[in-house]
């Protein structure tokens, strides 16, 4: 259609000429050129969805389309998922395996029994908590203009009632000081649970340490770990940091500590307060508690 439309204008060609040439009926020229002038029935809902993917960049056409009923649209998962194709808004982030952290050596503390043991329903706000460290590598310009791989430490608890991530702490290194801070933070964030609460870990070292342990019992709060070498245990945890490192994480690169730092943060805000969940009812963390609150 361009084509043609194209060459009867820069030429002195006839239009009958140019479809005879090219094999192509005129009643279909027509028709066809009927059609890209007739306004777009689509155009409102695909303004929406850009406006969609431009604040949420990693989401599919399922989160979309939960996203577009939120806001009042009436359509099926099909036709976004047709837009989205058409719009060329696929999901393409990087993706790769990274070798994961490994706080495990060995028994130098107490293990205690896997009391969890993987049930990750909770109907009670702030009563299950899970707790793991992650490593994120980044780079640094030493005094002679080489590039040095740096790492920092993230410890996240996550609340299996929202799956919200009620508070973290970012370190360069994972010791005893910052995983006890980390740990205490916890604690007085989920401190209005009514019911007893229950903290679960892998069987890292800090896990083991006679103070966590000591932190946890001072706050009548029951501790349990995975089984050794068992991530499926602590699976929901393990999705987060599969989740955040995907979307802000691979395929890209980060230059300073503070950076990263800046980048986590504000991944983990987003993660809270907007980022819908099909489980939650397509609503984030924060308005399901907030629904349940009410």
């Amino acid at each position: 259609m361009r084509v043609i439309r194209s060459l009867h204008k820069q030429n002195d060609y006839t239009l009958t000429s140019i479809l005879k040439a090219v094999g192509f009926p005129k009643a279909t020229y027509y028709y066809q050129l009927k059609c890209l002038e007739r306004p777009d029935k689509d155009q409102a809902i695909k303004d929406d969805i850009l406006a969609i993917r431009e604040e949420h960049k990693d989401y599919g056409y399922r989160r979309v389309h939960a996203e577009l009923r939120r806001r009042g649209y009436q359509v099926n998962k099909k036709k976004v998922h047709r837009l989205m194709k058409e719009m060329k808004l696929q999901v393409t982030s990087f993706t790769r395996k990274s070798r994961k952290y490994n706080s495990y050596k060995g028994d130098v503390g107490t293990i205690v029994p896997n009391l969890l043991n993987r049930r990750f329903k909770s109907s009670i706000p702030r009563q299950k908590i899970l707790t793991d460290t992650t490593e994120f590598k980044y780079y640094e310009t030493d005094s002679s203009g080489n590039l040095q791989i740096k790492k920092l430490y993230l410890d996240p608890f996550l609340n299996l009632f929202n799956l919200q991530i009620v508070s973290y702490k970012i370190s360069h290194q994972p010791n005893k000081e910052s995983m006890m801070e980390a740990l205490k933070d916890a604690v007085r964030a989920t401190d209005d649970c009514e019911f007893r609460r229950t903290f679960h870990s892998d069987q890292g070292w800090a896990y083991q340490m006679e103070d966590y342990q000591d932190h946890l019992k001072n706050h009548a709060i029951f501790q349990s770990m995975s089984r050794k070498g068992n991530c499926l245990d602590n699976s929901p945890m393990e999705n987060f940091f599969g989740l955040m490192k995907q979307e802000i994480y691979y395929g890209k690169s980060y230059r300073s500590y503070e950076e990263l730092k800046e980048a986590i943060q504000n991944y983990i805000r987003y993660y809270n307060e907007n980022r819908i969940k099909e489980k939650l009812g397509w609503l984030s963390p924060v308005e399901y508690l907030e629904k349940y609150a009410s």
